[in-house]
């Protein structure tokens, strides 16, 4: 389904991840596969792929493979398929970490403020926790928080203060109920870039993804056989910062750890000094591939 989702540094990650055409790999978000059938088309009838996504959407898309497995749950428990999976490591881990663009461009999944929809935000639709469930139970606090941290929100105490006097009336349901609630607060020179702020916060806290990449991450390295690779797509500061810092110190803090002979004993080293990023034909082709940067490490 290529409509489903247009890939992001498709050619670049899959040159980067696929060393051995024998090998066992995982794409931790298999989203409309494309990485998925890249990586297929690389290997060997020897070589396998198993892959992760936790939004029943994306079943549907699952190539006719037999060497492909699709595992419906989230790419946090990677280590614990690995170990059924790959017993010997993995040969590479991939993770495109943005939101698909059917789930941004199907309007009931509530991810885009293009469209007045169920405020809902959710990648896996059995969840218990919608944005319509924070924006009307969080404390003013708290909203404030996660507007400031996942969405790093300028005036985000105002935001905070605008959603909670709006539900004291009724109840914030849809995205068009979100905008009015929040339209004081809206900058006229850059009101689609203070949205798509105040919706990356909502979506990251609806789905946990700061914390199921902090899962991930220390995952995926343990699955990794030595010599075998990591490659991961962000989008956002966030998510870059926690990969960087993992790659380089072993803890998506940042916190270097050593041995008890004083070495570094990060598991993984950076393979690329700095991170690819997309050419400007690429980003023509496909906006939201504007701030990507992907990341290529090696498991020591």
């Amino acid at each position: 389904m290529s409509e489903y989702h247009n890939p992001v540094l498709l050619h670049q990650s899959v040159d980067a991840l696929v060393l051995n055409p024998d090998g066992i790999y995982a794409d931790a978000t298999f989203g409309g596969g494309g990485h998925s059938r890249a990586i297929l088309g690389r290997l060997s009838p020897k070589g396998r792929l198993i892959a992760f996504d936790r939004d029943e959407d994306a079943l549907a898309n699952a190539p006719e493979d037999g060497r492909f497995k699709l595992i419906h749950n989230n790419f946090r428990f990677i280590h614990n398929y690995a170990l059924i999976e790959a017993p010997d490591g993995l040969d590479g881990v991939l993770a495109d970490l943005g939101v698909s663009s059917h789930q941004f461009d199907t309007a009931e999944r509530g991810f885009s403020f293009r469209f007045d929809s169920p405020l809902d935000m959710r990648m896996n639709v059995q969840g218990d926790k919608t944005a319509a469930d924070i924006v009307n139970s969080y404390t003013q606090e708290e909203l404030e928080r996660i507007f400031k941290i996942y969405g790093e929100v300028d005036g985000a105490h105002k935001l905070a203060q605008l959603i909670v006097s709006a539900r004291s009336k009724a109840q914030i349901l849809s995205t068009g109920d979100l905008g009015n609630a929040i339209a004081g607060a809206l900058p006229s020179f850059a009101e689609h870039k203070y949205l798509a702020k105040v919706y990356q916060a909502l979506r990251i806290e609806v789905n946990d993804e700061m914390r199921s990449l902090e899962k991930f991450l220390p995952g995926a390295a343990k699955a990794l056989k030595k010599g075998g690779r990591l490659c991961v797509i962000t989008y956002h500061s966030l998510e870059d910062r926690m990969v960087k810092n993992f790659i380089r110190s072993g803890r998506t803090d940042g916190v270097e750890q050593k041995d008890i002979y004083g070495r570094p004993s990060a598991p993984l080293k950076s393979v690329e000094r700095k991170p690819i990023v997309p050419q400007e034909d690429e980003i023509e082709g496909n906006t939201r591939a504007r701030s990507a940067k992907l990341r290529i490490a090696e498991k020591i």
